[in-house]
């Protein structure tokens, strides 16, 4: 008889028994329930620092594949929650041994699977090892919550003006344990507070981003402030007092604030808890109804009526979906196509008026549109001019006669070379072919009576076969790659044939945004040297 034992070990847990104890005890268990059996017989499975909430363990994953390539009579564990807490992984693996006519031994809780009663316990035992962590996952977070609500800082990156520090404080049946609060850092919190005067004043976030740059004030990093992180700034409660206005504003929009009015503070700030849902990607911010505003242990800086005033202007600034962005608005065709060479950032269409009041508009690098020319003096380019320039110049190439219908019809050519010699089919051959030979191997393990010295080369052959098949699936992955990347280009390059036939023939009667797609498509760049245009074509 052949037997298999799987360990493992958590680093979540500092508690539990180490694998080696668990594989000592799942010997002695066999050892003293079959005649026979020696070390050899017995083959180790062993996985530590890795939780049981998915098989995505590199140990287990190895015992799955040597289970169908050499087929033990037993698996043996220690305990159930060692193989998963998971109903679903468990279950089918389960399955698969049941399908092999494999047992499964689990020691501790005395289930085996060779018996139906044995069977029927496991699976009834996998569904509370599920519940267990289930269980466990949300006491940590009603926990979480319970600290939020006592207005501790729970730790993490500390917000713009504050550091934390250490404060002792009885909790529980006389247990000192270690909370943290917020503390001022007085050179970031007077910028903080300079951010929400100036907002209050000039009403828009680039008005406070360009005050800020033409101060020479910077964040902690050495960086400029962000358009973003001045928004993210504005709109933390941690800034606003824990005052009647706070408690209105928060209340009225349905978030859990837990604490009453008549234990509001005027010197006291905010803390907010559950504000992004950590289960999605990126971390989305929630809406305010989820949120939990706690009264903090640290200091407020902006009053509950000028924090609520803050807000009631960034929402009234949202975008709207009426006004244009600045790339795509309804007047230019190169906004945010043109680079700086200066500075290296786009250039956007911006509107200005002349001296006869006609409505006219520039190009203007991003940089100069944020802090002026203290962070980059270029000149400006007239937009109508700029526009009406780069559409004369691609005119040019309109010409069926033009060196860019010769590189167009030359790339094709090479393109569909490349697709005729595509090695993938070769590839795909040797792949089956290779499936097809370690399906006979496997076939012929089936069989009995064979020979340990056979089948050890039949073992050796099908881990070669293994890894030849890991090498070849790579290549096709990659080839498969290049050949939509091939694909892709010759589709590419009719676009830009047609594109070319389209400018020639019906420009003048296309809309501002048909025009704009098309010069997309055929211009991969502009760069602006202060004086002349440098255009860069796709395909050239």
């Amino acid at each position: 008889m052949e037997f298999f034992i799987y360990s493992r070990k958590s680093v979540y847990t500092g508690k539990g028994d180490s694998t080696g104890n668990q594989v000592d005890m799942c010997k002695e268990y066999i050892f003293s329930k079959f005649d026979g059996v020696t070390n050899d017989d017995i083959t180790i499975y062993e996985d530590v620092g890795f939780s049981a909430k998915n098989a995505d363990r590199p140990d287990f994953q190895r015992m799955l594949r040597d289970i169908k390539l050499t087929k033990p009579d037993y698996v043996v564990c220690y305990r159930l929650d060692r193989i998963s807490r998971n109903v679903s992984d468990f279950s089918s693996m389960i399955e698969n041994l049941t399908e092999r006519d494999i047992s499964f031994i689990c020691i501790k809780e005395e289930f085996d699977t060779s018996k139906p009663m044995g069977k029927a316990m496991m699976y009834i035992a996998s569904v509370f090892a599920q519940l267990e962590r289930e269980t466990i996952g949300e006491r940590v977070r009603d926990n979480m919550l319970m600290l939020a609500r006592t207005g501790r800082w729970l730790g993490g990156t500390t917000p713009t003006g504050f550091t934390s520090e250490k404060a002792q404080e009885i909790i529980i049946d006389g247990k000192i344990k270690t909370s943290f609060k917020l503390k001022t850092q007085p050179e970031e919190i007077t910028v903080v507070k300079t951010m929400f005067e100036k907002y209050l004043e000039l009403r828009t976030v680039s008005g406070v981003s360009k005050y800020l740059i033409k101060q020479n004030i910077k964040s902690r990093s050495g960086n400029l402030y962000s358009l973003n992180g001045i928004k993210e700034i504005l709109q933390n409660p941690v800034y606003c007092v824990a005052d009647y206005d706070a408690v209105d504003y928060f209340t009225e929009l349905n978030a859990d604030v837990c604490f009453k009015k008549k234990d509001c503070s005027d010197k006291l700030g905010l803390l907010s808890y559950n504000k992004r849902n950590y289960k999605k990607k990126h971390a989305p911010r929630q809406p305010i109804e989820k949120w939990i505003i706690a009264k903090g242990k640290h200091q407020g800086i902006v009053s509950g009526k000028q924090w609520v005033a803050v807000q009631n202007i960034l929402e009234e600034n949202k975008p709207d979906g009426k006004r244009p962005a600045k790339m795509h608005n309804d007047y230019s065709l190169l906004s945010g196509l043109i680079f700086c060479e200066k500075c290296g950032k786009r250039m956007f269409a911006k509107m200005r008026r002349s001296k006869n009041k006609n409505e006219l508009f520039d190009y203007m690098c991003n940089s100069k549109m944020r802090g002026g020319t203290g962070l980059c003096d270029s000149q400006n380019i007239n937009g109508q001019q700029a526009d009406d320039m780069v559409c004369e110049y691609l005119m040019k190439y309109t010409d069926e006669n033009s060196e860019i219908y010769k590189l167009l019809e030359k790339l094709k050519k090479n393109i569909a070379r490349q697709s005729r010699e595509n090695p993938l089919v070769t590839v795909d051959t040797r792949i089956k072919k290779y499936n097809d030979e370690m399906d006979n191997l496997v076939n012929t393990l089936s069989q009995g009576n064979l020979s340990t010295a056979f089948i050890q080369r039949v073992n050796a052959r099908i881990t070669e076969l293994d890894k030849e098949l890991g090498k070849l699936t790579a290549e096709r992955n990659r080839l498969q790659k290049d050949t939509g990347i091939i694909a892709d280009k010759e589709v590419h390059i009719d676009m830009i044939a047609a594109t070319l036939s389209s400018l020639k023939n019906n420009f003048n009667d296309l809309s501002i945004h048909e025009k704009r797609t098309l010069i997309r498509l055929l211009v991969k760049k502009i760069v602006w040297d202060g004086k002349d245009f440098h255009i860069f074509l796709d395909g050239e």
